[in-house]
């Protein structure tokens, strides 16, 4: 990834880090505590980014060639048919006639 990148990932990838990349993770409740009412809401905001990620990769994968095992071995192949499934997903997103709206993150 280039730096400067952003990263949201899931608390699954606790301690996972890249150099030049700024990582994003909810905050986990510690033990025999909760947490606060800004972490809980940053933990919101969060959760809702990853959400439509989320939702974009299953409209890439609506494409069964992307989830389905390939016996196509030629290099760089895999690599060509998801840049042209994610083209032809945001293609699909272009002719919506609505679009989703990134929340703002507070003090991260």
């Amino acid at each position: 990834m280039p730096s400067g990148t952003v990263l949201y990932q899931d608390t699954g990838f606790q301690g996972f880090t890249l150099p030049g990349i700024k990582i994003i993770q909810p905050k986990k409740k510690p033990k025999g505590r909760e947490l606060t009412l800004e972490e809980k809401e940053n933990n919101r905001v969060i959760s809702s980014i990853r959400t439509q990620v989320e939702h974009a990769i299953a409209g890439v994968k609506r494409y069964c060639i992307v989830q389905d095992k390939l016996r196509n071995y030629k290099k760089g192949f895999s690599d060509i048919i998801m840049e042209t499934c994610c083209g032809l997903h945001n293609f699909r997103l272009n002719f919506r006639t609505w679009c989703y709206q990134t929340p703002m993150i507070k003090s991260l």
